[in-house]
């Protein structure tokens, strides 16, 4: 009974993607059912055979020693404010994570260290690797495919600034399932704070998180594929040609960090922008007459998501609480409904019910990060910022059915 509430959970959403396709009779069928198709071959490996998952734990940690080096420069810049000792005892440990200071300047750092890759011939090499790989399983394109990759470990403006030189000359719809990548992933850089928190209530909560993370790639392509069809020039995949390129190593980490200096500042505009008006949507909201809670945006679309829960497995007594934990996820963040389902009483959520959810909210598909990667991307490719403006919002559709998915696919195989 669980595997058929699942496989028509999965087709549910699928339909749903179809309905808000721009395109409804040219979806990229390849791309569609091998996502699919990918999407439950990982899940059945990683969940049932762990070692599998060993490799990808390495090259999390391959992400995490990124992140370590950066902390040592934002540390030495900014002290404690970037991760440095603290002069103080600490009463709130999250609190000491400023987003600002220790997330963002990752983000100058990849900068450096793409542009220097681009220098030497690496990332050219890896594209093309790529190209010949997806060209033969769901037939998309090299920077495509490297850009979906580097999702699993790195967050929406990162993985972009690795295939930054390719952006412009990208299908709209590679475009948007690029970005809808970034929406059904998050940064292995949080991976560790989010599986802390659900450590008590989630048996191996690290390992289900990453598992979460790297299934969701495909099925974000294969809902992108359905949402904004496209046909990617193979031939072009591997092709790249750059003007006025760096004369050394050290012009390219340069040029490299000076760019990302821009990229930096838009997010940070973007981010207090966007949560700026959710809050003022909020206060809005406030003023309607209410009976019990205040009626917020998370709330709103909570009351949109019940089905959808119910769909990817969650039986129809628990799906208020499902529901409330995708609404807070997508009018808020990840981090804070991963905070609310660690609150979340026993009784509210079967231990079944709380993997789905973590696979679900398992994306960084919310306005606050569609602010960042609005600002990021705009900079990166300034030529098609319209365009990433205007397939934002359906990035978040895609990113959230692309993680529903992943729910409905661990509800159908535990």
């Amino acid at each position: 009974m669980t595997v058929f509430r699942g496989a028509v959970g999965i087709l549910a959403l699928l339909l749903l993607a179809w309905l808000l396709s721009e395109n409804r009779r040219g979806p990229a069928l390849r791309v569609v059912f091998g996502g699919v198709a990918l999407q439950l071959g990982l899940a059945l490996a990683l969940l049932k055979f762990p070692p599998a998952t060993w490799v990808f734990l390495l090259l999390n940690r391959a992400v995490a020693a990124l992140q370590a080096a950066t902390d040592a420069g934002t540390s030495f810049v900014f002290g404690y404010l970037g991760g440095g000792p603290l002069p103080f005892a600490e009463t709130r440990p999250e609190a000491s994570f400023i987003l600002g200071f220790r997330a963002f300047p990752l983000v100058l750092v990849i900068s450096a260290l793409a542009s220097l890759l681009f220098y030497l011939g690496i990332l050219q090499k890896i594209v093309w690797v790529l190209a010949w790989t997806l060209r033969r399983t769901l037939g998309i394109g090299g920077a495509l495919g490297l850009g979906a990759c580097v999702h699993i470990f790195v967050g929406m403006v990162e993985a972009p600034l690795l295939v930054r030189p390719y952006l412009r000359s990208m299908a709209r719809g590679e475009l948007f399932a690029l970005m809808s990548c970034g929406m059904a992933g998050i940064a292995g850089t949080v991976m560790v704070i989010y599986a802390s928190l659900l450590g008590p209530v989630i048996p191996d909560a690290l390992g289900m998180i990453l598992i979460a993370s790297i299934i969701s790639t495909p099925a974000a392509l294969a809902v992108a594929a359905i949402m904004v069809p496209f046909a990617p020039n193979l031939k072009e995949a591997g092709r790249l040609d750059i003007a006025d390129p760096p004369s050394s190593m050290m012009e390219a980490i340069v040029r490299g960090a000076n760019e990302g200096i821009g990229f930096l500042a838009n997010i940070i505009a973007m981010l207090i922008v966007l949560v700026a008006l959710v809050a003022l949507i909020n206060m809005t909201l406030a003023f309607i007459p209410h009976a019990d809670d205040p009626l917020t945006l998370q709330r709103l679309f909570g009351f949109g998501f019940r089905p959808i829960v119910w769909l990817i497995g969650i039986p129809a007594a628990e799906t208020e609480a499902a529901a409330r934990l995708m609404g807070v996820k997508t009018a808020l963040n990840e981090f804070v409904a991963y905070v609310e389902l660690a609150r979340l009483p026993q009784e509210a959520l079967s231990p079944r019910s709380r993997l789905i959810m973590t696979f679900a909210l398992c994306g960084f598909a919310n306005f606050g990060s569609l602010g960042i990667m609005i600002g990021g991307m705009s900079v990166m490719a300034p030529e098609r910022k319209r365009e990433i403006a205007q397939l934002g919002l359906r990035s978040i559709v895609s990113g959230t059915l692309a993680t529903s998915m992943s729910g409905a696919v661990v509800g159908m195989i535990t």
